[in-house]
């Protein structure tokens, strides 16, 4: 399978009530064997555009690291468009969603081939735009703001 990821929604068989709901679901594959030129990247070589090297990836797993970045762009799909009757851009069966419509943008000064002016860990040379618990840095894509139409990056 070469899929980073995707989410969707199914219909519930157990219904409340005598009412059938919907639930929305994510699925994130292994960023490093699954497509690493596009599921990893930028902690892996590209599989087209710009060959520029590889960032280190902030917690030391490639595919990890990857699939962080996978899950956050499908929360954020998820959330703002969980039925895909929700927030999106262009045709419903190919959306642009919140962070499918900034792929590639991690941080202020993108461009096909560069994430952007990241952070840089001094003592693992790992590249990050967040830091989490107990001194975990992270890699996190991009948002779409509706109200300027630009990608709102978190450094």
């Amino acid at each position: 399978m070469s899929r980073c990821g995707t989410h969707g929604s199914a219909p519930s068989t157990a219904g409340v009530k005598g009412k059938n709901y919907k639930f929305a679901y994510i699925w994130v594959g292994n960023s490093e064997t699954q497509c690493p030129g596009q599921c990893a990247w930028p902690f892996h070589q590209p599989i087209y555009g710009p060959q520029s090297p590889p960032l280190i990836a902030p917690n030391g797993d490639v595919g990890m690291d990857g699939m962080i970045i996978n899950l956050a762009s499908l929360l954020a799909g998820t959330v703002t468009n969980p039925f895909g009757n929700g927030y999106f851009q262009g045709p419903a069966t190919m959306p642009l969603e919140a962070a499918s419509a900034c792929t590639g943008i991690y941080a202020k000064g993108a461009y096909p081939g560069y994430a952007g002016d990241l952070l840089t860990d001094s003592t693992t040379g790992g590249s990050y735009n967040a830091n989490g618990g107990h001194g975990r840095k992270y890699l996190l894509p991009a948002l779409l703001d509706p109200s300027t139409s630009a990608c709102s990056t978190l450094v």
